[in-house]
């Protein structure tokens, strides 16, 4: 899966006369083959540079970050949260605000920390919008989750949310 990120960002170069081709079939085969991505390391390392890169030029083809959470497996629920990563670079928030909303009650602890991850790097590009989440999830959403999520505020801004 290192090599399929390798390759992915070899293909999608600018000066790549095949560029959309390439890409969309190594983001496909990626997809075809997420039964290989299967621990927190793997999906940390491929999810945002392959899916998440792809989706930020393509936005009409997110829906599979919906049909990624619905899943049974676990590592699909947190390769769509992951591909996230992306987005929220290029500050595209509406995809992790809307998975974190959904998957709040995944309950395991990898979902958590993803969930969390992910809203504490939009914090980072927006706080303002990481705020507005956690006024209105702050008491319900999982005490892991909202630990990851506000890891970078002040101590005065964590304690205020973690007794929210």
């Amino acid at each position: 899966m290192l090599i399929l990120v390798g390759q992915y960002e070899r293909a999608a170069k600018p000066k790549n006369p095949h560029r959309e081709f390439e890409c969309r079939e190594i983001v496909e085969f990626y997809l075809a083959n997420l039964d290989a991505v299967n621990n927190w390391d793997i999906v940390d390392s491929t999810a945002p540079k392959i899916l998440g890169a792809w989706l930020v030029e393509k936005y009409d083809e997110r829906d599979v970050l919906d049909r990624l959470a619905a899943s049974d497996v676990l590592w699909e629920r947190r390769v769509a949260v992951l591909a996230t990563f992306s987005l929220i670079k290029n500050d595209e928030f509406e995809e992790i605000i809307e998975l974190s909303e959904r998957l709040m009650d995944d309950g395991h602890d990898l979902m958590n920390k993803a969930i969390g991850w992910m809203l504490r790097e939009m914090g980072n590009r927006d706080q303002s919008q990481l705020e507005k989440f956690l006024k209105k999830h702050a008491k319900t959403m999982p005490r892991t989750m909202l630990r990851y999520s506000i890891e970078k505020l002040s101590r005065e801004e964590r304690t205020k949310w973690m007794n929210h």
